[in-house]
């Protein structure tokens, strides 16, 4: 049997040895009530841990690369965090650790190869099989009250920071961030024109001196492969790092029931790997873009603090060497509405656009088949909590110019997520 055969068994023994305790499911925030109270003995520790399980289904209903191949995909992933206080657990003042351990099973990542023909993805969450990988492994510093701190290990840059309570550094959003839980098309979730490296081995630094102005900046490996631990590349190759720097303003607007949070984002980056321009297929190297993102919250329905309901907004701006890049511009908006229908305060309801120019040095006829100059991706989703640890999202995303293929129809893709955790 496989791991990933022995995860999934335990996880279902898990759910229905909870089932027939009896308790009030529907009440819990996560399906075995912290793993039967582990969670509540390993607090004072100051140890946490998490499990999710998140599973996709999409299909194809209209247009894309192919006009047969229309049957659906199935497609799942796992994430197992753990997070350690070491102030707590071995008295290191300020000091943190956090762990990521994730696994996937898909055929082929799902339908955009055979199907649909997007760049972008239609589905960010979509992986080959792997049964288990550490994804980030790094250890957190806390320095002058906790306005200075220091990440070393294996991270993902866009995980981010917290600033004024608003998510910060790097390219991050409140509203369109998230795949397992917000949008699903890649562009809905990060900046295209950023080339993040994958969980990748290197350090970041975040400052906030005041409480509505930050700065941060990072340095990965370039090279990385993200199912390895990443000190061959990092140390043996060459010395192709990511560098990205931050900067930004989290200001509250005043509104009748009480600070409406928001964040606004620039950024620059650096990728130092040797690149082939386009135009004369000469070497480059340190090729260098900008960013800018922001979401503000305008409307809260009610003067509760911890309630979060209302309408927000936000957008994406990003800019890379056309020569160097396929997708030299990119923009993208959308609004997220929480609690719109009475009786369903947790709700969300969010509805976005994004948009991609493609190199004219990549354009048309050339090897990369550009021969449109754009994708555009519309996507609607409907995210129902129906209990704590429970939320389905049914959704639907609109694909024009697919691949930047004018001889490829827009596509309609028709998606169902179920997102658990136990």
């Amino acid at each position: 049997m496989t791991k990933m055969k022995v995860l999934v068994v335990l996880v279902l023994a898990g759910s229905v040895l909870c089932f027939a305790e009896g308790n009030d499911l529907e009440g819990r925030e996560t399906l075995t009530d912290g793993f039967f109270g582990l969670n509540d003995e390993l607090a004072d520790t100051g140890v946490e841990i998490g499990l999710g399980l998140t599973q996709i289904y999409q299909q194809n209903v209209r247009g894309g690369i192919s006009k047969h191949r229309r049957a659906g995909r199935y497609a799942g992933s796992y994430d197992i965090e753990l997070t350690a206080d070491l102030q707590r657990l071995l008295g290191i003042e300020g000091g943190a650790f956090f762990m990521h351990t994730e696994g996937f099973w898909s055929k082929s990542g799902g339908i955009d190869g055979p199907s649909v023909g997007s760049a972008f993805g239609v589905n960010a969450d979509g992986c080959p099989r792997n049964a288990i990988i550490v994804t980030e492994f790094w250890y957190e510093q806390s320095m002058l009250d906790g306005q200075l701190l220091f990440r070393v290990g294996k991270m993902d840059l866009t995980g981010g920071f917290d600033c004024h309570g608003c998510p910060v550094a790097f390219d991050t959003s409140a509203f369109a961030n998230d795949e397992t839980t917000q949008f699903l098309n890649g562009a809905l979730v990060n900046n295209p024109t950023i080339p993040f490296p994958d969980y990748a081995l290197g350090a970041a630094a975040f400052y906030s001196p005041i409480d509505w102005w930050y700065a941060a900046a990072g340095v990965v490996d370039a090279q990385n492969d993200f199912r390895e631990n990443g000190f061959k590349t990092t140390f043996g190759d060459e010395d192709y790092f990511f560098y990205i720097f931050e900067t930004g303003v989290t200001p509250r607007l005043a509104s009748a029931n009480g600070p409406l949070p928001g964040a606004y984002r620039v950024g620059l980056w650096i990728d130092a790997q040797d690149k082939f321009r386009f135009s004369n297929g000469k070497r480059y190297r340190d090729d260098t873009g900008f960013y800018l993102s922001c979401d503000q919250m305008i409307h809260k329905e009610n003067s509760n603090p911890e309630d979060t309901q209302g309408f927000g907004v936000f957008g994406r701006f990003g800019y890379a060497n056309s020569d160097l890049n396929e997708i030299g511009n990119f923009w993208s908006f959308g609004v997220q509405y929480q609690g719109l229908i009475d009786g369903r305060d947790d709700d969300v309801l969010g509805v976005g656009f994004a948009q991609g120019i493609f190199s004219d040095f990549a354009g048309a006829n050339d090897d990369t088949g550009y021969t449109d100059d754009h994708e555009s991706v519309l996507e609607l989703y409907y995210n129902a909590a129906i209990t704590g640890w429970l939320n389905v999202s049914p959704s639907v995303q609109y694909v024009s110019n697919p691949g930047g293929n004018r001889t490829t129809s827009d596509a309609v893709v028709l998606g169902l997520r179920l997102q658990m955790t136990f």
